[in-house]
């Protein structure tokens, strides 16, 4: 499989159906060139053809959110209960979307009188029915994928405000480069929740810290002196300079049953 074709294959698993316009502007190439490559996939039944679109043929029967939240259970509830430790009741915080941060949510129902700004319908409805919490729910259109808001409106209501604790994640981290991100509207949504926030909590699982494969091609911003990296494993040697360089808290290791799943943590 060429790279291309891989990195097709991986943003389409990630978010179900994306169009063949927004594939050639990830990629860089022409609209042309997308159906080119994405032929040879169909074939083998790597992905299916829609008008002006690629859908994905995985996990059809779940939405690519729930599929992400089926993915490193231990390790993501391990960062979670962490982060929420870390967490004071009556906080405020602006939170990301993504599965990581979905887990983060559940575990922060056992706080008390949180304002929470966040822009994932998801962590919303998870903490908006805590008695004592205030929910800013962030943008109005919808992303099919995710239940995730990008819009202005999004935007607006996060510059509105301010927050303690902006907790974050990241699709990899690299070395060199940092935390790294697939979609801009995602890293344009992570500076602007560090901006409204006195500190960022980085939640990345040790599967974040993996050497090699497709790299995220959108740099995340550095990180604070203040900053707090959680992880649920200390990463490679190779890590150190961006560890070593912030609070880096390892999680205590969780055995959790996906029968658990929609238990609170």
């Amino acid at each position: 499989m060429s790279k291309h074709e891989q990195k097709i294959l991986d943003i389409v698993n990630l978010r179900g159906t994306v169009t063949v316009i927004e594939l050639a502007q990830n990629l860089d190439v022409s609209d042309q060139t997308i159906r080119r490559i994405v032929k040879p996939m169909e074939e083998r039944g790597e992905v299916r053809k829609v008008h002006g679109a690629i859908v994905s043929t995985q996990n059809l029967t779940d939405p690519p959110f729930m599929s992400r939240m089926n993915k490193n259970i231990s390790s993501k509830v391990a960062v979670a209960n962490c982060i929420a430790d870390l967490v004071e009741n009556g906080s405020s915080l602006a939170i990301d979307t993504g599965s990581t941060s979905g887990f983060i949510a559940k575990s922060l129902r056992r706080k008390k009188n949180l304002s929470i700004v966040t822009n994932s319908v998801f962590i919303a409805s998870t903490l908006s029915m805590i008695e004592g919490n205030r929910v800013f729910m962030a943008g109005t259109q919808l992303r099919n994928h995710d239940g995730a808001a990008f819009d202005q409106a999004a935007f607006d209501v996060i510059a509105s405000l301010s927050v303690e604790n902006a907790i974050l994640s990241a699709s990899r981290v690299h070395p060199t480069l940092g935390f790294l991100g697939f979609e801009q509207c995602e890293v344009d949504m992570a500076k602007a929740m560090i901006k409204i926030s006195r500190r960022t909590i980085m939640a990345v699982d040790e599967s974040k810290f993996e050497i090699g494969g497709l790299i995220p091609p959108i740099r995340l911003p550095g990180l604070r002196p203040d900053d707090i990296i959680v992880s649920d494993a200390e990463p490679d040697a190779q890590f150190s300079n961006l560890t070593e360089s912030q609070r880096f808290i390892v999680a205590k290791p969780m055995n959790i049953n996906k029968s658990n799943l929609n238990e609170d943590q």
